[in-house]
């Protein structure tokens, strides 16, 4: 089985070359729109994963909007979900990281030129020089900054990628190629059942949290965890004005839970003071 991350910055043409990787391997791509849908079928409402970009988001809503770590919760339970069925190719989405240490998986870095970005865009959007190149370093800005704020990592880390390809010298067809030969090799290890069923443990742990932060419960002092499949345990303190028997509730509520085993202390307001 191939599981296969490709990461890119605007106007490298990746999206072509990890269609070509997915076809011939014969396992589903995951871009923008794929991820969407199977957002829908695990639960994530539509305008929770709408219109979402990869950016970091401004101080007023580091420190009042608590729907930045909601996001990052249901992105990351996404990418696990996928990734807990031991292949397909996922762009984008900051895969490389959250699933580094999953040993089958293969995590490629796709590279071109400014000018061949540049070019790129100019041609497929019918955009002016300028604007193309705006267009880049805004959007290489937002999503290292993203990455940043979010998981304290420089996308340009060469340590996240096992493979970096330039494609201004390979092309769209050789830079697929390369990734099929490196997805084929004896170096890739197959995916344990094991590895399989932490990624889902992880995904329902994720949906748990953002549906918890959704009803503005602070997780602070909550200790979430998924033990088994399908299970949730709940231990730590919450906020005093909030009840152990709705925090329990909201964990149900979220799909796939099938059992939630609470030992939540509920402090008292002569307690706090």
């Amino acid at each position: 089985m191939s599981l296969i991350t490709i990461t890119s910055g605007l106007g490298c043409a990746a999206s072509g070359a990890a269609r070509i990787v997915a076809d011939e391997l014969g396992v589903d791509f995951y871009d923008d729109q794929r991820l969407q849908e199977e957002a829908f079928k695990i639960g994530i409402v539509h305008d929770e994963v709408k219109g979402v970009e990869e950016k970091a988001p401004g101080l007023f809503d580091r420190l009042f909007n608590r729907k930045s770590q909601a996001y990052l919760n249901l992105m990351e339970a996404l990418i696990y979900e996928v990734a807990r069925r031991g292949q397909g190719v996922i762009l984008g989405h900051v895969a490389q990281w959250l699933i580094r240490d999953f040993g089958c998986a293969l995590h490629i870095r796709m590279y071109a030129s400014k000018s061949n970005r540049t070019g790129y865009l100019m041609e497929q959007l019918g955009v002016e020089h300028e604007v193309a190149e705006k267009m880049i370093r805004k959007s290489d800005s937002e999503r290292n900054g993203f990455m940043q704020f979010a998981y304290h990592i420089d996308w340009n880390d060469p340590s996240l990628y096992d493979l970096i390809i330039n494609q201004d010298k390979l092309g769209e067809k050789g830079a697929a190629k390369l990734v099929i030969d490196a997805a084929r090799s004896q170096g890739v290890l197959a995916c344990s059942l094991t590895a399989m069923d932490a990624m889902e443990r992880l995904s329902l742990l994720k949906r748990v949290e953002a549906a918890i932060i959704k009803n503005q419960i602070s997780t602070l002092e909550l200790n979430i965890d998924v033990p088994e499949k399908g299970v949730v345990s709940l231990t730590g303190t919450i906020n005093p004005l909030e009840s152990e028997a709705h925090v329990v509730e909201i964990a149900k509520g979220v799909p796939g839970v099938l059992e939630v085993r609470s030992d939540v202390t509920v402090p008292t307001i002569h307690d706090i003071g």
